[in-house]
């Protein structure tokens, strides 16, 4: 699944590959792992993403951002990022985190400024589980890592042109201050 957007002039194309035949989970780039050839998802459950749960306050992509995770309800958690600068909003996510075959995958879909979708109605990217650790989520191209009750830092392998990098989303947790 390939999506290009333009965030603060800068374009990038969301390049996730998802091989069905692995044999171990492989480091993806430096802070960031994937499913080898066919490798199964590890099983999981939602409360092993319990520590996400709240309202987050940070800097992603030179900017501003907000997560916010719902706790786990009715089989999903619910999420909205949002990224913005002093002249307004970027962009939106809708993230809903499930478990599909006795692993987590998170599904994003992203949202212009205007609310107007990036994807078409019925797609939106997915994110399954790689591997997963005390305090850390590893979804394809995409890990969570808590640092204490109060900080996460966030790292997502994005591809522009042929060029793959790593982005830091670095977040503390609202109302500790």
């Amino acid at each position: 699944m390939r999506h290009s957007r333009l965030i603060g002039g800068m374009t990038l194309g969301i390049v996730l590959a998802f091989g069905p035949d692995a044999r171990a989970a492989e480091r993806h780039t430096e802070h960031t792992w994937r499913l080898a050839d066919g490798e199964a998802q590890p099983a999981a459950a939602l409360e092993d993403a319990g520590w996400l749960v709240g309202s987050w306050d940070g800097e992603c992509f030179g900017e501003r951002c907000e997560e916010v995770w719902n706790p786990p309800s009715a089989g999903t958690m619910a999420g909205l990022y949002k990224l913005y600068g002093d002249d307004g909003v970027r962009f939106y996510e809708l993230m809903v985190l499930t478990v599909e075959n006795r692993s987590l995958i998170m599904k994003i879909k992203h949202f212009n400024a205007d609310f107007s979708a990036w994807e078409d109605k019925a797609d939106f990217v997915s994110f399954p589980l790689v591997k997963i650790e005390p305090e850390a989520l590893h979804f394809q191209g995409l890990s969570f890592y808590g640092r204490g009750a109060d900080d996460i830092d966030i790292w997502i392998a994005l591809k522009r042109d042929d060029e793959l990098r790593e982005h830091h989303l670095n977040y503390r947790r609202v109302g500790t201050d």
